[in-house]
């Protein structure tokens, strides 16, 4: 959301990306940008024109890259696919220590929120949030959600759902109506935290962006525990409720091809034992385990 590092990134300058926008939207009819001062958002005509093509794009770029021929003894990377949030707050924090244990396997990231098929667009492994009944056959849990208030240490909120507190505070809030589970609204509900109003709401459209937030001191966030974890043992991030984690019926999960090579295979044990160490269930601590002696042996 800055015309100026889009700019950088084509390698053109911000007035030709400006213009080019502008061109955009005199053929579409619609803007699909409001810009404020040193800020820009989409609108809604906007918002739903990048979520289609963002992931057309994503899938394009997945099948060119799948067709390209191999150069030479290049190696052929082990993809994993999951969503942005995901990617963002539990991949890739933990992917450098992954790299200097394993530097001769390489691992490709896809993320995007749209579930793929394994198969056809050739991605090794997937990470996946659904239902255990949504959940496909094979799947293997690796930690389930739990849903807590979250803010930077400087704002010393140590329990949201007091009105008093509340009212004092921006709620950060997730911009996606089709989770409402995960949405303050009902959270609030659920703690009895009455109606008092906060000072006020931020969305976004994109769960990493909530969590940014809530690292740069500009509200309270409701933290998907597993992925913030980490940020709260570091403390970067502290608790802002008295009030125990709130449990969902959502989980994580992994979902791997039917015929692993055996650099995924590899991957795949990491992903176990990283899940087993944040907290994950039982079953992925006891699977990554009987993985590894495996592997040993």
């Amino acid at each position: 959301m800055s015309i100026t590092l889009a700019a950088q990134d084509m390698c053109v300058t911000q007035s030709a990306l400006s213009r080019q926008v502008q061109a955009l939207e005199a053929t579409l009819g619609y803007r699909v940008l409001v810009r404020g001062y040193r800020s820009i958002e989409f609108t809604p005509e906007g918002r739903r024109l990048f979520r289609h093509a963002d992931a057309m794009l994503e899938q394009l770029g997945e099948v060119v890259a799948s067709l390209r021929p191999e150069r030479g003894h290049a190696r052929q990377a082990v993809t994993i696919s999951a969503s942005i949030g995901v990617t963002a707050l539990w991949i890739l924090p933990r992917l450098n220590a992954f790299q200097q244990a394993a530097p001769k396997i390489d691992v490709r990231v896809a993320a995007s929120n749209r579930f793929v098929d394994l198969e056809r667009e050739q991605v090794d492994l997937s990470l996946r949030y659904c239902r255990p009944q949504d959940a496909p056959e094979g799947a293997l849990r690796l930690f389930g959600e739990a849903l807590v208030p979250v803010a930077h240490p400087s704002l010393a909120v140590d329990a949201i759902e007091d009105p008093a507190q509340r009212k004092r505070q921006v709620l950060l809030e997730f911009d996606d109506v089709s989770r409402p589970w995960l949405q303050w609204p009902a959270w609030l509900r659920g703690a009895g935290a009455g109606r008092a109003k906060p000072k006020g709401v931020l969305s976004f459209n994109q769960y990493d962006q909530v969590v940014q937030a809530a690292l740069a001191g500009q509200g309270v966030a409701l933290g998907r525990l597993e992925l913030v974890r980490p940020l709260l043992e570091q403390g970067r991030l502290a608790l802002a409720s008295a009030l125990p984690a709130t449990a969902s019926d959502y989980a994580y999960w992994l979902i791997a091809r039917s015929a692993l090579s055996a650099d995924a295979a590899v991957v795949r044990d990491w992903i176990c034992e990283e899940a087993a160490h944040s907290g994950g269930a039982p079953n992925a601590r006891r699977a990554a385990r009987r993985k590894a002696r495996t592997a040993a042996g």
